[in-house]
């Protein structure tokens, strides 16, 4: 029997700070306290050779029950549909109209902070009706 381990959910970006920072208010996420030693992530990242500043971020869920999410800034950028992808629950037990009003809003609420809305999927024979989104940066996720 395997033993069951932690998750840690790595995103290649461009800019990883500002994609966290995305990222944890999506999820209601926190950034960890610095290294220690430093007042500031900024004090950290500053004390960081040039090459590895602004290189990696991460954002954690306060109540420890969440993967850590962490982004790690590469040269290429983005060019086909992810792979793998985050299903954001926010009509978890809801149906209907009433599931879409509630994905419709916070759709809303995330391309405020700089996501892009692409296509509501209408429910049908085995699935509820899921919004499909991308980050700040261009990765795919689901609002469902």
């Amino acid at each position: 029997m395997a033993t069951v381990r932690q998750v840690q959910i790595t995103f290649d970006c461009a800019e990883p700070e500002r994609v966290a920072r995305f990222w944890c208010e999506v999820l209601g996420y926190v950034v960890p306290p610095p290294p220690e030693g430093f007042a500031s992530w900024a004090d950290y990242n500053g004390s960081l050779p040039p090459e590895q500043q602004d290189a990696a971020f991460a954002c954690a869920d306060p109540s420890g029950v969440g993967p850590r999410l962490f982004f790690q800034r590469v040269p290429e950028g983005k060019v086909v549909k992810n792979r793998v992808h985050l299903d954001v629950r926010a009509g978890t037990g809801l149906v209907g109209e009433e599931r879409v009003a509630v994905l419709e809003a916070e759709g809303a609420r995330l391309v405020a902070l700089g996501a892009t809305r692409l296509e509501l999927l209408p429910a049908d024979e085995e699935n509820e009706s899921c919004l499909v989104m991308q980050d700040v940066e261009g990765n795919e996720f689901c609002l469902d």
